[in-house]
């Protein structure tokens, strides 16, 4: 699947820790498959950047929704699950992560949704009610890469970190599983939730320009200590 993300300046890279928290699906990379949408947003960041916007196209992996390496959450509409998801990562109680998916999708709650929630939330309107007025509104659509791991299923067609990181990983996980007798999502949590990967990750490292063999023996060298 084609996906896209608007931006006042072009993705070369992903860092999730920049990602505000009390978003929709909460703290991640969030792209669409509606260009337009994105086209949009481009528009309204850029402008308050002194910028025209960007938008960046990727490739999503949708293997990721079968794969188990990935636990991933699918909203087909605006539905009480939906909904109930919604409020519970806008809640500005706390700041942490509310869930521990690493891929989101579903529908937006853009300005018009988000003040009908506030109704919701403030005794105006009943949950049904607010369903009811959902069932017409436009089709929106967002996919939110909540975790480092989960980025492995999201490339850019430019020749970025991004691209390089997935390169390595595939024989870096593979090496796991056969020298330490791992299954493959143990062996992909133990790259993806280490401090090698993370550096891995990071473009000014310049980490992903090393060779994999040498990734695989920091990562070996991290996991012994």
């Amino acid at each position: 699947m084609q996906v896209y993300h608007g931006s006042y300046i072009e993705i070369t890279g992903i860092d999730l820790s920049r990602g505000q928290a009390n978003k929709d699906f909460g703290r991640g990379f969030y792209v669409t498959r509606f260009r337009k949408h994105a086209e949009t947003w481009a528009e309204i960041i850029g402008s308050k950047h002194g910028t025209k916007g960007v938008v960046t196209e990727f490739t999503f992996y949708e293997r990721a929704f079968t794969d188990k390496v990935y636990k991933t959450l699918r909203f087909d509409g605006y539905d009480e699950l939906w909904l109930d998801f919604i409020v519970l990562n806008r809640d500005k109680s706390s700041m942490e992560q509310r869930h521990d998916y690493d891929i989101v999708e579903g529908p937006v709650a853009d300005d018009k949704v988000q003040n009908r929630i506030d109704q919701y939330l403030n005794g105006e309107i009943t949950k049904e009610a607010f369903l009811e007025m959902l069932k017409y509104h436009e089709k929106t659509h967002q996919l939110c890469f909540c975790t480092r791991k989960s980025l492995q299923m999201i490339e850019s067609p430019l020749k970025t970190p991004i691209i390089k990181s997935v390169m390595i990983s595939e024989p870096v996980i593979e090496s796991l599983i056969i020298e330490f007798h791992l299954d493959t999502e143990t062996a992909a949590d133990r790259l993806y939730t280490s401090e090698t990967f993370a550096a891995l990750a990071d473009p000014s490292t310049g980490l992903y320009l090393k060779p994999w063999q040498e990734i695989y023996e920091m990562l070996k060298k991290e996991l012994k200590g």
